[in-house]
């Protein structure tokens, strides 16, 4: 029986990449495939346990810290919706950027789909993507979240470009995921960035990681690749 099938199904590029990754081999390419589905699950059951508890870390640092009644997601002068000021060269030409607009915009698409005036911090939280929560510890943000709120998050010392790139891997693998796309790249392990996960949650919730590191499937589900 031809198993064209498996083209039709998966698209002749798609599963190219599978196929070079098991040297031709076309029964391994398919397992390996398959592989790449259940670690991605089971990746993504950690990966949500983190999210969850970053967003509220995050929330508690700021809320505990910031000087308005009004939370500070929904305030108008909040550092996340604030516009920061960058010069950057684009096309050769040096402007001024606000590399703040995307985040703006994240807070301003959360509090529409909650309600808008009717819009409550729980729920803007959690309409918020990773993606957003991610952006708060980079290099822009520094002076606006880090130093005044969330250093608050995390150990004494901790570095923060450290945090970030680790937050940043983190992010990149559940992209890859949420795009199912193969868990093997030459830019990303993901054995390295669950492991980035794993540290980052002991630094901002201790008992969450115990309880993640007693479910987690993940260290043996990354060592049975096909």
């Amino acid at each position: 029986m031809s198993d064209t099938w498996v083209e039709a199904w998966l698209g002749e590029a798609r599963f190219q990449r599978y196929l070079n990754a098991a040297d031709g081999d076309r029964v391994r390419a398919l397992a390996l495939y398959e592989w790449n589905v259940e670690t991605s699950q089971i990746l993504m059951h950690d990966i949500a346990h983190f999210e969850v508890a970053l967003r509220n870390t995050y929330d508690a640092a700021i809320s505990a810290n910031w000087p308005h009644e009004t939370h500070w997601l929904l305030h108008p002068e909040s550092p996340a919706v604030m516009p920061i000021w960058r010069t950057k060269t684009i096309n050769g030409i040096k402007r001024g950027a606000d590399v703040n607009f995307l985040t703006r915009k994240n807070v301003d698409d959360a509090i529409k789909r909650s309600g808008y005036k009717h819009a409550t911090s729980g729920k803007v939280i959690a309409e918020l993507s990773f993606g957003f929560w991610r952006q708060l510890t980079t290099k822009a943000m520094e002076k606006s979240m880090w130093v005044p709120y969330l250093h608050k998050a995390f150990p004494h010392g901790t570095d923060r470009s450290v945090v970030d790139a680790q937050i940043k891997t983190i992010n990149d693998l559940r992209n890859r995921i949420a795009h199912h796309e193969p868990l093997f790249t030459a830019t990303l392990d993901p054995t390295q960035a669950h492991e980035a996960l794993m540290h980052c949650l002991e630094l901002i919730a201790p008992p969450v990681h115990t309880y993640v590191a007693g479910k987690s499937k993940a260290r043996t589900a990354l060592e049975t690749k096909p």
